[in-house]
């Protein structure tokens, strides 16, 4: 039990209830649309109205932008009102927005070379037993672990 506390000093409980409402909500799209509810398609899939380019302009990414954009605006809600529910100041980091912005153009360019992200390979990939989701997981783990020692390494 020691160790389970020392992994989890704040309890394990609100990490299972999490992943049983992503699932859940995973799954709901699945039966609802057919699609898998991964979220770096999203961006693409929005694009589709401003861009012309043949990249946006995949068919399956132009016929689903409405409910991609309807399920990235209910992740930003759910995320908001876990914020409001917890009552106390919003999350801080130290981490400067140009690392931030850097993370994000790297993890961007990342899901789009790997034909996804973390969410469409590691919760739904995974879950339909996808074989090139694994290796998906397997890369995204290592290489974030990787990176996590080389800047603990840097500091």
């Amino acid at each position: 039990m020691n160790a389970l506390a020392a992994l989890f000093p704040d309890g394990w409980v609100h990490y299972l209830a999490g992943g049983v409402l992503i699932g859940a909500g995973i799954g709901l799209v699945f039966v609802g649309t057919g699609l898998i509810g991964g979220a770096s398609s999203f961006f693409s899939a929005t694009l589709s109205w401003l861009d012309r380019a043949p990249g946006f302009r995949v068919e399956g990414l132009a016929a689903s932008r409405r409910w991609r954009l309807v399920y990235a605006i209910g992740m930003l809600l759910g995320a908001a009102s876990w914020w409001a529910g917890r009552g106390g100041a919003p999350w801080l980091t130290a981490v400067p927005a140009w690392q931030l912005a850097l993370g994000g153009v790297i993890g961007g360019f990342g899901a789009r070379l790997g034909g996804g992200c973390t969410s469409g390979h590691g919760v739904c990939g995974l879950g339909n037993l996808q074989l090139p989701s694994l290796v998906s997981v397997m890369v995204f783990l290592s290489t974030a672990a990787l990176t996590a020692h080389l800047l603990a390494a840097v500091r």
